[in-house]
């Protein structure tokens, strides 16, 4: 029989081979919502407000329309682009709601969540070096994003100060001859920031002066409070410098669909469908099906979980404030950010105590840039019963370290 032993020349030559992993991936660190997701699964009675996702089941109308979409057969590929029939009630839809007009065929694509819409927009339009200027604290993907596609993330701080939202000063103090575009998503994860229209004119402008292309994130738009959204896109003279993406998980609770679109000028949408035709193939059909009933005739639906949400973000602004965590009032998605340095510690090891010692899980804000410093993020897409607890607990933590 034969016999290898570690000496052997089998087993040197395997030990000296060389690490295969690109140079790219190996400098993004992992996810920082990862850990405390990994963490509270080993734990019993853990209330979680770390994940962002919708805890409505979707509304059983958008379900049927799935399930029987299954039911007549409908199992295989579309078109690379997306049912025409989605694509043709997606145009309408955004030119009920924000005046709008998109060509079906020429700018509007249907993807798998926005998460691939954006590494589509990234992928497409960024050469090596580019530089793409990014607000935080913002979504984990956005730099990792913009380095896998080969660029440079250049980070603008925000402040609470100025509501998290980014300036047209300090945009334009970040842009160089290699700047390519300006990133960002509004309403913000992890802040609950919206910005104005006044301070969203002042980016266009800076993207007008300097010939930049914008991405803008809207995946929250549907989830605003007291206020409306403007999509970018609609600011004048930038629809044909923009690039939108959207979907339907968290306005019609439809993250696990995985559907999502980009809205962009023929040239860039070209561009992308033919990435995404050789990268993904098409969409999930049967969420496609129940995105044409959710787009038709979703918006009862849609309404009734805002106003829930509404109720919810008030019951965590007041609460969280009154035990001495001071928190901005966010006017959009559904997150709080409250900063906890009123408890002496920053907001690693705050989160982290308060998973051991109550079973709170939240997000430490740094996890979203260094801009996130001092705060920690609470999601309230969670039943207003836990939310409650939640906040009891967060005050007996308060009573010992506060």
């Amino acid at each position: 029989m034969l016999r290898l032993t570690l000496c052997d020349p089998f087993f040197e030559e395997a030990k000296a081979m060389r690490n295969f992993v690109s140079e790219r991936v190996q400098s993004i660190p992992p996810s920082g919502i990862r850990r405390f997701f990994d963490i509270a699964a080993t734990m019993d009675d853990v209330i979680s407000l770390g994940i962002g996702e919708p805890d409505f089941i979707t509304p059983e109308p958008i379900l049927q329309a799935g399930i029987q979409s299954l039911q007549r057969g409908e199992t295989h590929y579309t078109s690379n682009s997306g049912i025409f029939e989605l694509r043709v009630a997606l145009a309408a839809y955004l030119e009920r709601l924000y005046g709008l007009s998109y060509d079906p065929n020429d700018n509007l694509l249907i993807t798998v969540g926005v998460s691939e819409a954006l590494y589509l927009a990234t992928a497409a339009v960024i050469n090596p070096g580019d530089e793409v200027i990014i607000p935080e604290p913002g979504f984990v993907s956005y730099a990792p994003e913009v380095v896998l596609a080969g660029g440079k993330a250049v980070m603008v701080p925000t402040r609470v100060e100025d509501d998290f939202q980014m300036t047209g000063a300090a945009v334009e103090a970040k842009v160089t001859p290699r700047t390519r575009a300006i990133l960002f998503g509004y309403p913000n994860n992890p802040t609950g920031a919206v910005m104005t229209k006044a301070r969203l004119e002042e980016i266009a402008a800076v993207a007008r002066r300097h010939d930049l292309l914008v991405i803008s994130d809207e995946i929250y738009d549907r989830l605003v409070y007291g206020i409306e959204h403007v999509n970018f896109a609609s600011l004048p003279d930038m629809k044909e410098r923009t690039i939108v993406l959207g979907g339907l998980s968290k306005s019609h609770a439809m993250t696990g669909w995985r559907l999502g679109w980009v809205m962009a000028p023929t040239d860039l949408l070209a561009a992308m469908r033919k990435i995404h035709q050789y990268a993904i193939m098409s969409a999930p059909t049967t969420a496609q099906f129940a995105a044409i009933h959710a787009l038709n005739h979703g918006e009862e639906h849609v309404e009734q979980m805002r106003v829930e949400y509404n109720r919810r973000r008030m019951l965590m602004v007041n609460g969280l404030n009154e035990l001495g965590l001071s928190t901005f009032e966010p006017r959009g998605a559904f997150y709080v950010f409250p900063n906890v340095t009123a408890s002496g510690m920053d907001e690693n090891a705050f989160a982290e105590k308060l998973l051991q010692e109550q079973r709170v899980a939240v997000i430490p804000g740094s996890a979203f840039g260094d801009s996130g410093a001092g705060f920690v993020r609470a999601c309230y897409a969670t039943a207003y019963e836990k939310l409650e607890q939640a906040l009891e607990r967060i005050h007996r933590f308060m009573q010992q370290h506060g």
